[in-house]
């Protein structure tokens, strides 16, 4: 089976697009390691014409709706560019089980570094209609919600619900 069958194969068209922590650690349940996610989306949507339609963190995976001139570039970048900062964050915490596991999981797949974070792939979904946007959002505003951590999506934290409620985020989205 190839390690990824969803492509980006219109990369300047949005897409949903799905990334999950290698072995569904839980990493991202610090604000600090969530904040190298958002800082790293606002950098791209002020230098690379990223447009980030809507996002949900979880403590193992993020979904997000974007579009960009070269999505599969951004995406790419993204993820190369937040592990190596979440392996620093790691390390500087001394984090040694989870290393040990991302040390572990790069076996199977990555032979030029000593960790992997994300999973091979991003589920990427290429959104074609409005109500499909509609659909995405509403899953990704929803996860949270399904999961039983919270009873409204607007109460998540690390979500653009709150924006599309015309309240502040934590970032800025393009609704």
């Amino acid at each position: 089976m190839a390690r990824n069958r969803y492509v980006i194969l219109e990369p300047d068209k949005p897409h949903f697009l799905t990334c999950t922590v290698v072995e569904w650690l839980p990493v991202f349940t610090r604000p600090d390691s969530v904040q190298i996610l958002l800082d790293s989306w606002s950098h791209q949507r002020e230098k690379d014409g990223l447009r980030l339609f809507g996002y949900v963190i979880l403590e193992n995976h993020l979904h997000f709706v974007a579009q960009a001139p070269r999505l599969d570039k951004c995406l790419n970048n993204f993820k190369s560019f937040t592990a190596a900062r979440l392996f620093e964050l790691l390390e500087a915490r001394q984090a040694e089980s989870l290393l040990a596991r991302l040390r572990f999981a790069k076996k199977a797949h990555k032979h030029d570094r000593e960790y992997q974070f994300w999973q091979e792939g991003s589920h990427a979904e290429m959104i074609f209609s409005e109500p499909v946007m509609r659909e995405k959002l509403e899953y990704i505003h929803q996860n949270p919600v399904k999961r039983g951590y919270v009873d409204l999506p607007e109460h998540w934290r690390y979500s653009s619900a709150r924006n599309y409620l015309g309240q502040p985020g934590l970032i800025g989205i393009d609704a």
